[in-house]
């Protein structure tokens, strides 16, 4: 019995191109992928950032550093991690910068990010860890999008499999990059069906995206806990789909170099989630306007945008300061920045007040006018504590 003749009438196609011309300019599907994941991690952060305080349209300065840089990081260790296809015998150095041939490592993408993320937060002085809580389910998110570029480049499969959800992958041509060898007219497959790992990896990122959001409204995570979680949820996952990879890749003692990076960073990441403590962290800003008190009636969760004038302009404020969760809300029904120095209280426990809660609780909206306060805007009361004041002022952008 012949392997064909296991194989099942069902199956996952594949494309037999990923790139379209448009008239000059090629379009690369592993691109498109990249940039669609890039926009959904975007607006699942900048929504999670407005629930804990900051100014509308801080995900996007944080995205003009974090995005290169997290390309960067991605390209550096998949290159370093896969020199010989580069730089050993037969290799094409310049193809190192070709990355929309594929190639980007999620290690160095996260790392570079990071980088990228942390010079941003300094500037907007933005806690670190409140942006890695906020981005903790885009991320996956964005994993899962992005993975759907391998689909068109017909790489990253597994073994062979008769599952009725075995892949069929096409024979991509090297002298074409983006399209499948042609004989007789039609795209050649190789023989047999494929696991799709990197299907699996998308679907577990889901998981993982939506186990970091029960989770976090559950335990209400703080200090970098939601990121960390992220992380173990993508390194468990990581581990054993990397086991089941066949495409080429470098090996430590017969292992694939990944399934130990995804062990230890796992290790990591459990340490840290256990090791750190403290409450979800909220932000009031300093320097900037304040919200309009809400409306009377006991709804808290309701904010009186009568103020709000049509094309007005919100200024960005110089800065944020931490303060808890008692202090965020009575912050956002009054319009008062409340004074002394953070306040956020020393443990995580989980239940505390549901005002702000993540499905019900929109950050301060900005308005063009400033709720009446006892001091002019700018003046910052003696022992307020500021997060990342180091940065330069924020200039004005449009809410």
């Amino acid at each position: 019995m012949t392997l064909a003749s296991t194989i099942p009438q069902a199956a996952l196609p594949s494309p037999s191109t990923a790139v379209w011309q448009l008239g000059p300019l090629p379009l690369r599907a592993y691109a498109l992928c990249i940039i669609a994941g890039i926009v959904v991690a975007c607006v699942v952060t900048e929504r999670r950032l407005r629930q804990r305080g900051v100014a509308p349209g801080a995900v996007l300065d944080i995205a003009v550093w974090a995005v290169p840089t997290g390309i960067i990081g991605a390209r550096i260790y998949h290159v370093l991690t896969s020199p010989e296809k580069y730089f050993g015998a037969g290799g094409e150095p310049l193809k190192a910068f070709a990355i929309w041939e594929g190639g980007l490592g999620i290690w160095g993408a996260v790392a570079g990010g990071a980088i990228g993320a942390w010079i941003a937060a300094r500037q907007l002085g933005i806690p670190f860890t409140v942006v890695a809580d906020a981005l903790a389910p885009g991320l996956p998110l964005a994993q899962a999008v992005g993975r759907l570029g391998n689909w068109f480049n017909n790489e990253l499969y597994g073994g062979l499999t008769t599952l009725p959800w075995g892949l069929r992958v096409h024979d991509m041509d090297p002298s074409n990059p983006g399209h499948a060898k042609v004989v007789d007219g039609e795209p050649v497959l190789l023989p047999g069906l494929y696991h799709p790992t990197f299907l699996y990896e998308a679907l577990w990122n889901v998981g993982v995206a939506a186990l970091v959001l029960l989770l976090d409204r559950k335990l209400r995570l703080g200090k970098g806990r939601a990121f960390a979680l992220y992380v173990m949820g993508y390194t468990a996952g990581r581990f054993w789909i990397e086991l089941m990879r066949t495409d080429e890749a470098t090996h430590i003692l017969g292992v694939r170099l990944n399934v130990f990076t995804s062990a230890l960073v796992f290790l990591g990441a459990l340490i840290y989630f256990l090791r750190v403590r403290g409450p979800r962290e909220y932000l009031v800003p300093i320097g900037g306007p304040t919200p309009a008190p809400a409306a009377t009636g006991g709804d808290v969760s309701q904010v009186d945008l009568s103020q709000r004038e049509a094309g007005a302009q919100a200024t960005a404020p110089e800065g944020y300061r931490v303060v808890g969760e008692e202090q965020f809300r009575a912050y956002r029904d009054t319009g008062v920045v409340p004074d002394g120095p953070d306040a956020a209280a020393d443990d995580d426990t989980p239940g505390h007040d549901a005002a702000v809660d993540d499905d019900d609780a929109p950050g301060p909206v900005a308005t063009g006018d400033a709720a009446p306060d006892d001091r002019e805007a700018g003046d910052v009361p003696a022992g307020d504590e500021r997060a990342g004041t180091t940065g330069p002022r924020a200039t004005d952008r449009e809410s």
